[in-house]
């Protein structure tokens, strides 16, 4: 099997996305399917065993570190010479939409996978009025392809409601080898406090930007005392939060990854979430491998993992005194920490990525070739 990989962001950026394509990547290879990847030239030729086909990209404006990129006839010559079996495209928007041109013209099996709410994300940049517009285009894309797949049942439920056609669910996995409790160290946590080791741990991962709404945060420390607040990550947003929690106890780490971001998270005590926009999150995921109990806003695919009580806590998106709670729960009750992050890592051992990827692999790829309908 011969597939072509559609994306409209890739490494050297790092996100959520970033992080699912290259696991796919990594699977297919192991799985003996050869690949190729279109996306934003920014001087990557390969990533491990995958040759990058770059296509001319500009900066977007409200996040310069994303290049956007248009197919053009030489990047299709590409394509059309490593004569794919079937074509994926991660939540078609530039590159995405001239490559289901392209698919088309090949006559190949299209598959598309939903991975960013565009409408929330421009309510948030100020563009809410552009979410009819917006819809109507995501929809357009997305029913082009044979079939779809969503991260999550509530972006499943979302993408119906507004009209996407043979909508399945790829859920999302986690590398529990690379987030594990034995990466908790001492010299992390003594960074992650600030020198409090002693205190109280809350933990962000993720992007820095409006959306993720971590100035929600500041009402925990101010409500639960002696928590501190760590902030790994960077984006757009980084000024106006470090202005915002100027003069509490909170640290911003910038972009961490390897090693030290597995310690990151093992070494925290709570893992606190409170985006207002997720297609499914997962950082969440991950803290619940490290062994941290969860308190997430119900955005994505935080409702399809945890579970309140036993795990870690959930609240309606904007509920302050909710997040609040969680997290008082957590740190008043004695024994809870530890016996929420023990469920949230047994949870998470059930997660594993190469059972998901197989699962798409053989339930939604496999069938499409052979004309069927994908069982996931």
């Amino acid at each position: 099997m011969r597939v072509a990989v559609f994306t409209e962001t890739f490494l050297p950026k790092i996100d959520g996305i970033v992080t699912v394509v290259c696991l796919m990547l990594d699977s297919l290879a192991r799985r003996g399917i050869e690949s190729v990847i279109v996306a934003a030239d920014q001087g990557i030729a390969r990533y491990a065993n995958t040759e990058v086909i770059g296509v001319p990209g500009f900066p977007c404006p409200p996040y310069p570190e994303l290049k956007l990129g248009i197919p053009t006839l030489r990047s299709y010559r590409q394509v059309k010479a490593f004569k794919p079996d079937l074509m994926h495209y991660i939540h078609p928007t530039l590159i995405g939409t001239g490559g289901l041109v392209m698919g088309k013209r090949l006559k190949v099996p299209l598959l598309t996978s939903f991975h960013i709410d565009l409408v929330k994300t421009a309510q948030f940049l100020g563009y809410g009025y552009m979410g009819p517009l917006l819809w109507w285009y995501m929809r357009r894309n997305f029913n082009v392809a044979d079939y779809s797949l969503a991260p999550s049942k509530a972006m499943q439920t979302l993408m119906v409601e507004n009209g996407i056609r043979n909508v399945g669910l790829w859920r999302r996995g986690v590398d529990i080898e690379k987030f594990d409790p034995a990466f908790r160290s001492a010299e992390m946590r003594d960074r992650l406090s600030d020198g409090h080791p002693d205190e109280p741990i809350l933990l962000y991962v993720g992007r820095l930007s409006p959306e993720k709404q971590i100035e929600q945060l500041k009402s925990v420390l101010d409500q639960v005392p002696g928590v501190r607040l760590a902030i790994v990550g960077d984006g757009p947003h980084r000024a106006a939060l470090e202005a915002h929690f100027a003069g509490t106890p909170t640290q911003f780490l910038g972009y961490m990854t390897g090693t030290p971001l597995s310690e990151a998270y093992a070494s925290a005590d709570i893992f606190t979430f409170t985006s207002a926009s997720e297609t499914f999150g997962l950082v969440v995921v991950e803290a619940m491998a490290a062994g941290l109990p969860v308190v997430a806003s119900r955005v994505g695919g935080v409702m399809d993992v945890v579970q309140p009580g036993v795990n870690g806590y959930s609240f309606t998106i904007d509920d302050i005194p909710g997040l609040i709670e969680g997290v008082r729960q957590i740190v008043a009750t004695p024994g809870a920490r530890e016996r929420m992050g023990r469920a949230g890592r047994a949870f998470a051992e059930t997660q594993t990525w190469p059972s998901i990827m197989d699962e798409m692999i053989d339930c939604c790829y496999m069938p499409l070739l052979e004309g069927k309908r994908p069982t996931i």
